[in-house]
């Protein structure tokens, strides 16, 4: 088993970036369940995922979406962030939710919403150059629902040549992270549904342009570490977003429906070099019936503990058993790091980093919880739109 003095080290190292819109009101397609005391505005997403990296130490970057963190001085919420502790982190971009994006963005049939979509995209280039954000995050619910709706091989080409005029305006030190999603909602061909067609379209782009992984984008029974560890060793795994799924993209907190798969991506992740500032660890969740802030320190925990727990693998043993060929005993390996109770060692490595080893009891006892729900009275809360 590894020293858990170097498990330490290495778990000193993690960044796991917050995104902005999981601290206001946001729901189903069914109804959003508001909540009191939620952000107005970026300025109070930033200052509740400020609480965050207080009580966990390792969330230090906020994502944020545009429109809905739309501000006229970016240069001013960069500093503001700064003052709170954080820094910007990924633009998310939207082209999803227009009238003229009912056919689609960057592949629709008309080249005038196709333009409309790209001026959008590179406006957010703009925004990371204001920010000193290092990342521009794509994800496109552009698709068909039925067959002869339009040509999937000419949206193919519209998506490359779209794609290819923002990679162009990427600056240096910017990249370009493409998320795929295998449906909805487009429900008959979705134009980015899986890896394959993700990575195609990087590797055509080249280096600044890499994969998302959202662990809720894939049918039931995929294997998750399998596309983690292909992509790793191509050099071409960006980043993740993580959240949870039980039947679809339920945006559910990481770790909370199938902790095992959590552990067997990261494994992939620490296996495949991908533990490091190159590959991007966000959350990407919807917090409708839960309370906000501590939900998203449990999904911070819950990333720490899968990693912690992929770290202790004993890899030395690992490796021996599986080139014996002895099955049981290679499962037996990963089976014991898994079923090993990492909290104590996570606690102690907080308490070594002078932060609460208890970040959720941390964060009770702090009061903000009380004091955003008395001070953030009237104005429009933060929704989907917002």
């Amino acid at each position: 088993m590894p020293d858990p003095s170097a498990v330490k080290a290495a778990l000193t190292t993690q960044r796991i970036e917050t995104p902005s819109w999981a601290y206001g009101n946001s729901g189903t397609r069914f109804k959003v369940f508001a909540q009191a005391g939620v952000p107005r505005d970026p300025w109070e997403k930033l200052a509740d995922a400020a609480k965050v990296h207080e009580f966990t130490g390792v969330a230090p970057t906020v994502a944020l979406h545009i429109p809905w963190d739309k501000v006229e001085d970016y240069g001013k919420l960069a500093e503001f962030a700064r003052e709170h502790g954080v820094a910007l982190g990924a633009i998310n971009s939207n082209t999803f939710q227009d009238d003229d994006y009912k056919l689609g963005s960057i592949c629709h049939p008309d080249a005038a919403v196709r333009r409309k979509a790209i001026g959008h995209l590179l406006e957010c280039v703009d925004i990371m150059d204001a920010t000193g954000s290092t990342d521009l995050k794509l994800w496109f619910a552009d698709g068909t629902n039925y067959p002869g709706q339009d040509d999937i091989r000419e949206r193919q080409d519209r998506l490359a040549e779209g794609l290819a005029e923002v990679y162009q305006r990427l600056g240096d030190g910017q990249r370009m992270l493409l998320e795929y999603k295998f449906f909805e909602p487009a429900f008959y061909a979705t134009d980015v549904p899986d890896w394959g067609t993700a990575y195609a379209h990087c590797l055509k782009l080249g280096e600044k342009a890499q994969v998302v992984v959202d662990t809720g984008h894939h049918a039931p029974g995929t294997n998750i570490e399998f596309i983690v560890a292909t992509l790793l060793r191509e050099g071409k795994l960006g980043g993740f977003d993580f959240n949870s799924r039980f039947y679809a993209d339920d945006d559910l907190m990481v770790g909370a429906a199938d902790p095992f798969q959590l552990f067997r991506i990261m494994y992939e992740v620490v296996r495949g070099g991908g533990f490091g500032p190159d590959v991007a660890f966000m959350l990407d969740q919807c917090h409708n019936i839960e309370a906000k802030i501590p939900a998203i320190i449990r999904s911070v925990m819950n990333v720490q503990e899968a990693t912690a727990k992929a770290l202790l693998v004993d890899r030395s043993a690992l490796d021996a058993a599986q080139r014996a060929g002895d099955v049981l005993e290679a499962n037996a390996v990963i089976m014991d790091a898994y079923n090993t109770d990492v909290r104590p060692l996570l606690a102690s490595l907080r308490e070594e980093q002078g932060l609460d080893p208890d970040p959720i009891g941390a964060y009770r006892r702090s009061g903000w919880g009380q004091k955003i729900v008395a001070e953030r009275v009237g104005g429009q809360q933060a929704g989907w739109g917002a």
